[in-house]
């Protein structure tokens, strides 16, 4: 089995859904980085059967609700000394901006420029959202 050491202060991206580590490592611009990074993919979860990992020995500034949205299931680990500091657990956002854009042609925002795309979430089991301004329905096949 692989082995990846633990990091000492930093953030790990945990219970990722398998395959989806890479979206996220690329939403992070993480290839871009001059610190260290491991996407550890396929691992063995009890949980999921299959997982990715991301452990970044950095303190990143990220958006939650952006992940949230890729993965919902995802764990982010704050980690302080080589311990677990802080846990958090993430969701669908209830709204997201700018992450999605909306495929209806007659919606204001295909015809103005600098309106913002807002999608509100209706159905939290299919990943249904909306949007906020024609009523088009966004649903990830993913979920």
């Amino acid at each position: 089995m692989l082995t990846i050491n633990s990091i000492k202060n930093g953030i790990v991206i945990d219970h990722i859904k398998a395959g989806f580590g890479m979206k996220i490592y690329k939403y992070l611009e993480l290839d871009k980085a001059d610190y260290s990074v491991a996407l550890i993919m396929n691992a063995e979860s009890s949980k999921l059967g299959k997982k990715d990992i991301i452990k970044i020995e950095n303190n990143l500034e990220m958006d939650f609700a952006v992940l949230g949205f890729i993965d919902p299931n995802i764990t982010i680990d704050i980690i302080k000394d080589e311990k677990i500091y802080k846990k958090i657990k993430l969701k669908l956002p209830t709204r997201v901006e700018n992450i999605i854009k909306c495929k209806n042609p007659r919606c204001v925002t295909s015809v103005e420029k600098n309106i913002p795309h807002i999608f509100n979430l209706v159905d939290e089991k299919t990943g249904e959202y909306r949007c906020a301004y024609c009523d088009q329905i966004y649903q990830d096949s993913s979920l």
